[in-house]
């Protein structure tokens, strides 16, 4: 019954800026952490960030360290991706996951997922 859409992806070009949203249905939104992974063809899919319940606390990959934020807004049951500075190495189908309990970089410890959206950065 949990729910999670992504929205937000698409084809822009190095240097340029995307943020990528998550809706989520289904669970008591605030009782979640929320991740971002990523997974570009012929690769594993990769831990990119993750945010508490209560946005306090917050984990990046160091690949999108420094260019990426993570956040939330619980009163629209929706986390978000801010993603800067996007580099041809970003383009991967960006998923969203949602976990009971704390933040984790480690992918089996997240329930649901969503179907993911597409980021294609050329350069």
């Amino acid at each position: 019954q949990v729910q999670l859409v992504e929205s937000g992806g698409g084809l822009v070009q190095a240097g340029d800026s995307l943020r990528l949203s998550c809706a989520a249905s289904g669970l008591t939104f605030s009782g979640y952490s929320m991740a971002w992974f990523r997974q570009a063809p012929g690769k594993e899919r990769e831990f990119v960030a993750t945010i508490s319940w209560n946005g306090d606390s917050t984990t990046y990959a160091d690949s999108v360290k420094g260019r990426s934020t993570i956040s939330r807004d619980n009163a629209k049951n929706t986390v978000y991706l801010q993603m800067n500075s996007l580099k041809p190495e970003d383009t991967a189908v960006y998923y969203c996951a949602a976990r009971r309990g704390g933040t984790s970089r480690y992918l089996p410890n997240y329930n649901d997922w969503g179907q993911g959206t597409q980021v294609t950065v050329s350069s």
